[in-house]
């Protein structure tokens, strides 16, 4: 059997991200059409995906800019979304700690929710994989492309198909979503992570503008990060002993 090599590695993580690619194509598309029936212009639209390339985020700041909001609760409230990036860098972290700065920042910047949940995987399966980073870069690269083409396909065709948002596109996302989610709960981390953001996201369900929903994610990731300390710390100790 042939050893990996950088490109096999970079394409099966291309491959591997398939599944996710085609949740996340809906998704895109939804954006894009929802920046067409709001103030921003096409191209500061296209320009939000390239550079933030953040899906949940960018659907939040749409919307807030559609209200009219302050550049400082926009940034606050994507801050707090984009928290849950917290956890996933602490669980893999010591598979990408070694690699130059250029990789560790490109690979940062093609993180999503879709990839960690392939990337967590292929660890799972192989933690000292020489070729490791060329199959991020494959995922997270595959997605990124993805986003950009979706969201372009919305802006054109967002003007033509007013409807698209309500035709339970959505739904697609929400699978794509409970498919990363549920495999990451093996662990306590991301159990006590999910379980302490699904009951805070229920009990505040009330608060005006999201909030209760902001709060989940702050104390999910709270609760998430403070568990994989409290396990970091039990291992240095079972180690000098």
């Amino acid at each position: 059997m042939s050893q990996p090599t950088r490109f096999s590695s970079f394409a099966a993580g291309a491959r591997d991200t398939i599944p996710m690619i085609v949740g996340a194509a809906p998704f895109g598309m939804i954006f894009g059409t929802l920046v067409g029936a709001g103030p921003l212009a096409a191209w500061q639209g296209q320009l939000m995906s390239m550079t933030v390339f953040a899906g949940s985020s960018q659907f939040i700041a749409a919307g807030l800019v559609a209200g009219h909001a302050g550049v400082l609760v926009i940034w606050l409230t994507t801050f707090i979304v984009n928290l849950r990036h917290a956890l996933y860098a602490a669980t893999l972290l010591p598979h990408v700690a070694h690699l130059p700065a250029r990789w560790r920042w490109t690979l940062g910047f093609l993180m999503t929710d879709e990839t960690f949940a392939v990337m967590n995987g292929y660890y799972s399966r192989q933690p000292d994989s020489p070729h490791g980073h060329w199959y991020f870069l494959g995922s997270g690269l595959s997605m990124y492309i993805n986003w950009q083409i979706w969201t372009l396909v919305g802006l054109l065709f967002g003007a033509v198909f007013p409807q698209l948002q309500s035709l339970g596109l959505d739904y697609a996302m929400a699978a794509t979503f409970i498919a990363i989610v549920v495999p990451q709960l093996s662990r306590l981390p991301q159990l006590g992570a999910a379980l302490a953001a699904g009951l805070f996201a229920y009990l505040l369900k009330d608060l005006p503008y999201k909030l209760g929903l902001m709060s989940a994610v702050l104390v999910g990731v709270s609760v998430g990060l403070a568990l994989l300390r409290g396990q970091a710390s039990r291992t240095r100790e079972g180690q000098a002993a």
